[in-house]
């Protein structure tokens, strides 16, 4: 697959986690009132909720199939952050798995947007969610995720994107994504130093 096809494969991944954005909101009192009724204040909708989502993907990597497991929920125990000018929203938690063949447990781990607080600036630190993390594919000795903070907004392109590294040892190291940065459509190099992962 080449980097094209990865970048729009990430794109469309970051879509699809928006568009399962879910709102709580109140239903509308319908008025009696035959003439000339009085207008009703707009009442605030409840917190931004995203749809709890679970994928799983076969992937060939160091000469065997693996399964990969990934399970993103609403976390009410996380601090709510701001999408708008008084309205709030839920962030999420990720729960990466990789079983081997056998159906053993080669890696599980839960992800919060702090776990990519090195890679953000402060306006996503602050008003982000995590969105979501999607396998990309298996690169030699280790599997290639990409994840995103940002906005949970349908209509939004406010987003951070990221690579996250598994390796056969099952340690992990995150970094920007510099691929989807591009603004003349060449590729920049992606080859710069991963930052180590230090917790959840």
């Amino acid at each position: 697959m080449n980097e094209k096809n990865r970048r729009m494969k990430r794109y469309l991944f970051i879509l699809m986690a928006a568009a399962t954005m879910l709102t709580a909101c109140q239903e509308k009192k319908q008025s009696t009132v035959i003439i000339a009724p009085k207008p009703e204040a707009p009442k605030p909708s409840g917190p931004v909720v995203m749809q709890d989502m679970n994928a799983q993907n076969d992937v060939e990597w160091i000469g065997k199939t693996y399964k990969v497991v990934v399970s993103r929920k609403v976390d009410r125990e996380l601090p709510m952050v701001e999408v708008e000018q008084g309205k709030k929203a839920y962030d999420n938690r990720i729960n990466l798995r990789i079983l081997r063949p056998d159906g053993s447990e080669f890696f599980n781990r839960d992800f919060t947007k702090q776990a990519f607080a090195s890679c953000l600036d402060e306006s996503t630190k602050k008003n982000g969610v995590l969105l979501g993390i999607v396998l990309d594919r298996a690169d030699g000795d280790n599997l290639i995720f990409a994840a995103s903070v940002g906005s949970p907004d349908v209509l939004s392109d406010e987003f951070i994107p990221m690579v996250l590294t598994v390796t056969r040892m099952g340690d992990v190291s995150i970094k920007r994504d510099t691929t989807m940065d591009t603004s003349n459509g060449q590729d920049q190099d992606d080859d710069e130093e991963a930052e180590e992962d230090d917790g959840v």
